[in-house]
């Protein structure tokens, strides 16, 4: 019951644009008994239909900038290649370590970070 709860409320923060693995990441280590790889590969697989719900949704209303998001689909690819190979390469514990750190810098941001106009 609980790996339900954490997909649903994955599910509504993706649907949201903020990142449902913030979420489900997290909620698959402490809750399962994932490690970090697997719990990332896991966010990933469940990444892709919830992506395309969600952009399917933001398509119909018309919030979706190709002149913005060509380039950076290209560049997130190549990203996206090279950070897989680098976590690859760290020990699960290690790559825990680093995503609670970026995720605690993320969080302190968004808290003290500069309000937009």
């Amino acid at each position: 019951m609980k790996l339900f709860f954490i997909g649903l409320l994955s599910g509504v923060i993706s649907g949201m644009g903020i990142g449902g693995g913030t979420i489900l990441i997290p909620g698959l280590i402490i809750f399962s008994n994932l490690n970090q790889h697997q719990a990332q590969g896991v966010n990933l697989t469940v990444f892709i239909p919830i992506a395309t719900v969600a952009l399917l949704t933001h398509k119909k209303e018309k919030n979706i900038d190709l002149k913005t998001a060509v380039p950076i689909i290209v560049t997130g690819v190549i990203g996206a290649f090279i950070g897989s190979s680098v976590a690859m390469k760290m020990t699960p514990s290690f790559l825990r370590k680093f995503f609670s750190i970026f995720l605690f810098i993320m969080g302190t941001y968004e808290i003290f970070g500069k309000a937009k106009k």
